[in-house]
């Protein structure tokens, strides 16, 4: 299914990609700090799946999102910005739970978070949901929405739909024992899990928390056992690792400057769907993901005022 040198082939839908989970308040320290002894913090849009579909729609896709916020100020913060963006907000939920929030510090490495989670995963499967993931060519989530056991019924079933209806799916393995519900084996729902999706890019951290240390080539290789048809592991300054299960490739990092890495994997999220639903090869895909995280990493938070696919092209020699 997946060769470098040829474009994925989508069915005609309207939709590019239907992202599904978070979507909540980073606040960010001001100033470069690992031990949150920082006193300063600004607020930002987060949540993985927000900032993906935020990238896209930068970069000129079609993206939806769903997802839950509060009935706060927070909660409208939140749906203002998605609105000013010109992203459709109609399966944004609003419910009597606190908008969900994550400290983080400022940082050229993994940044550190602190997660504070009550709205985000209150997320149920509806006739609404179900009509967007048919009507999109991918469908994208993270660890959060299956962490919880609501949320985590709802992607099952979103799975279950989207295998039926042709409908690519990419995971974001970003797992932390913090947002997980107690009690749930977290590390062994993922491995079972990854046989159910195309498409996976986990960082080195992921692996390691998902298969104990080894090296990038080796945790691959385990994802690749697992039953992943695509994986996609990104190794910080060194670059990235990608496997479709017969071929290996290995790129160079394209960043030159890193000023904040918060969102830098969901820029290549963005940069790489875009690329893909508008015909690009998949090897040149991940290319222009790659250079979007690398743009990202200029600037202070997780979005970026993202130029063209084109531009990007142009200012990383792609």
């Amino acid at each position: 299914m997946f060769n470098f040198s040829n474009a994925i082939q989508f069915h005609n839908k309207a939709n590019d990609v239907f992202t599904i989970g978070e979507i909540l308040i980073d606040m960010i320290s001001d100033d470069y700090d690992t031990n949150f002894t920082c006193n300063k913090y600004s607020r930002f849009f987060g949540g993985s799946p927000a900032n993906i579909t935020m990238n896209i729609k930068r970069l000129g896709g079609n993206p939806v999102i769903t997802s839950c916020v509060g009935n706060d100020g927070l909660g409208d913060f939140l749906i203002n910005h998605l609105k000013k963006n010109n992203i459709n907000t109609e399966l944004i939920n609003r419910v009597n739970n606190s908008t969900s929030m994550v400290l983080v510090t400022k940082s050229k490495e993994t940044p550190l978070p602190i997660f504070y989670r009550s709205a985000d995963y209150n997320l149920e499967y509806n006739s609404e949901i179900d009509s967007e993931l048919k009507n999109s060519k991918i469908v994208h989530f993270s660890c959060w929405p299956i962490s919880q056991s609501k949320s985590r019924k709802m992607i099952e079933k979103v799975i279950e739909e989207a295998r039926k209806n042709n409908v690519l799916i990419g995971f974001d393995p970003n797992y932390h024992e913090m947002i997980w519900e107690d009690g749930h084996d977290g590390i062994e729902y993922i491995k079972n899990i990854i046989s159910k999706v195309d498409i996976i890019k986990p960082s080195e951290v992921d692996a390691e928390r998902i298969f104990g240390p080894d090296t990038p080539e080796n945790h691959v290789d385990k994802f690749i056992k697992c039953g992943a048809k695509l994986v996609i592991m990104t190794l910080g300054k060194d670059g990235a690792i990608v496997s479709n299960g017969i071929e290996t490739i290995k790129f160079k990092t394209l960043a030159t400057e890193i000023v904040d890495t918060t969102g830098a994997g969901d820029a290549f999220w963005g940069g790489f769907y875009t690329a893909i639903t508008n015909n690009y090869s998949l090897k040149e895909s991940l290319n222009i993901g790659f250079a979007t995280s690398a743009f990202k990493l200029k600037h202070v938070g997780a979005i970026a005022e993202l130029p063209s696919i084109e531009e990007l092209k142009k200012l990383y020699n792609i």
